[in-house]
């Protein structure tokens, strides 16, 4: 049988059409409910490019990466939620959509936060910041009276925490939790973004084997590895996965490139 005639017969193997996104990209099935969240995201972040940022960014994984690994959103996020309970891990908003929560180690975090701030002015409150955050606090965003009255930070010290880019400014009197220096990474990521699934739209049909995918050369434009965008816009169901006796195919879904 043809490639084009197997890819068509196979088809209906679409699986819950993206939300089974898991098993097209690893290739492997999870048991319901045993999925282990802290490991998925240390193998995710294997993928990221420290290099890329002169190690000064600790390693960052979105929260939907994590989907294109396990297909149960509920149980993932629940997980996550407990991680982030227990002071192991922290959420960050990116700002570039509503919908992007970037995750980073708390310990990470704190280690190259540190190492930013070193010799610097702002460092003592940095350090009163993190130790208040760290031990389990989960909040994506904080507002002036918990900064003052639960943190006991001044407005002085408030200032000093945007300088250093632990917070960013969400709007009057409230500030979001956020990785310093990550602009670069956000800039970078989208970039990305828009080059891997234009190459996706570009293929034959609007589609290609993500083994296919993943052997692409990287233009200027990618500076991730090529897996590290793959589980981005699979987890993120800006593709479909249909499995096929080729393999997993990957499907650009029409509106996601302006």
């Amino acid at each position: 049988m043809s490639r084009k005639r197997a890819l068509i017969a196979d088809t209906f193997c679409l699986m819950k059409r993206r939300r089974s996104a898991a098993d097209a990209v690893t290739g492997d099935s999870h048991a319901e409910g045993a999925a282990d969240i802290r490991s998925s995201l240390q193998n995710l972040m294997t993928l990221f490019s420290r290099k890329l940022f002169n190690d000064s960014l600790p390693p960052v994984v979105l929260k939907h990466q994590l989907y294109s690994l396990h297909s149960d959103k509920t149980s993932v996020d629940k997980q996550l939620n407990e991680l982030r309970a227990s002071g192991e891990l922290l959420m960050f908003q990116l700002g570039f959509d509503s919908e992007a929560f970037a995750l980073v180690f708390a310990e990470d975090y704190r280690a190259k936060v540190l190492q930013g701030e070193a010799g610097r002015e702002t460092l003592e409150t940095v350090e009163k910041f993190l130790d208040k955050l760290i031990p389990g606090c989960s909040d994506l965003s904080f507002n002036k009276e918990k900064m003052l009255k639960e943190f006991l930070f001044t407005d002085s010290e408030i200032t000093q925490l945007v300088k250093s880019g632990v917070l960013t400014v969400r709007d009057a009197g409230s500030w979001w939790l956020s990785i310093p220096n990550s602009g670069k990474f956000i800039k970078y990521f989208i970039k990305g973004r828009k080059a891997v699934l234009g190459m996706v739209k570009k293929s034959k049909y609007g589609e290609i084997l993500k083994t296919e995918l993943e052997g692409r050369r990287t233009t200027s434009h990618v500076k991730f590895q090529m897996k590290y965008h793959i589980h981005d816009i699979v987890g993120a169901e800006l593709v479909e996965c249909i499995q096929t006796t080729s393999g997993t195919l990957l499907r650009y879904v029409d509106g996601n490139i302006n």
